[in-house]
């Protein structure tokens, strides 16, 4: 495939990233292996799709201001723990050798595409909680739960943006537009804080990553308008196979 071509499939792939991730969380199993099919081996495509991902950041701000209304105290004192969160798993992946990294992906992305499928089942037992009698845990999960998934993030975070949305639905905020629009928010700051140890540390292929991030941040500006409307259903049985299927594509190339 020519130069030109390549930056065409990375530019479509990052829209389509960009739009299914801000609007549900599954922007990696897009994204990812679009770089995969490029050549680019593991580690260097994981890097250079965490940096493109900074760009659904402001997208997505842009997008979602109606739901992100009133929620600045909020953020305020979560965001921090993403950002933490993010640096931690950065540093993790910059300090794992390859070869160990390539063993451990294929788990990674099967594990986001089974949360992928796992989500309703969660945003049901929000719906009961709401339902029944309150109880505080929400205050003592969510900080830790939040931490945990930051350093995921961080590390490789496919599938992390569903499994956050979840936490929020069932922790935090029951309505899914709002949800989504905080979740868009935790995930953006980790990816940013990520992108900056990246590029200062490690080694970014940038010639893959301004055609994916500019398309990123065109398809973040559609994603959350389409959470407002858009029945997630079908989008998100199609990611998580997806995912299934890169997963056992990645293992068989590990094992071989």
């Amino acid at each position: 495939m020519s130069g030109a071509g390549q930056m065409a499939l990375l530019a479509l792939a990052g829209v389509l990233a960009g739009v299914v991730g801000t609007a549900g969380g599954i922007t990696s199993l897009i994204s990812y292996p679009a770089l995969l099919a490029l050549g680019l081996p593991a580690v260097t495509a994981n890097v250079a799709n965490i940096v493109a991902f900074a760009a659904c950041w402001p997208g997505a701000a842009l997008a979602s201001r109606p739901e992100l209304a009133g929620q600045g105290p909020w953020l305020r004192r979560r965001l921090p723990l993403a950002v933490l969160g993010a640096a931690a798993g950065s540093a993790l992946l910059l300090s794992t050798p390859p070869g160990v990294f390539a063993r451990v992906v294929p788990f990674l992305v099967a594990g986001g595409a089974l949360a992928l499928l796992a989500q309703p089942r969660l945003a049901a037992c929000h719906e009961r909680r709401r339902r029944g009698r309150r109880s505080g845990a929400g205050a003592v999960v969510l900080p830790g739960v939040l931490l945990v998934m930051s350093v995921y993030n961080g590390y490789f975070g496919a599938g992390s943006g569903v499994m956050m949305l979840a936490l929020l639905l069932i922790t935090a905020e029951p309505r899914l537009p709002a949800a989504n629009a905080l979740k868009n928010m935790l995930i953006g700051a980790s990816a940013l804080v990520s992108a900056a140890a990246f590029t200062v540390f490690g080694a970014v292929e940038w010639a893959v990553v301004v055609p994916l991030g500019a398309g990123m941040f065109a398809g973040a500006t559609l994603g959350p308008r389409l959470a407002r409307r858009l029945p997630a259903a079908v989008v998100r049985r199609l990611a998580a196979l997806v995912g299934l299927l890169l997963a056992v594509r990645l293992w068989m190339e590990a094992s071989g």
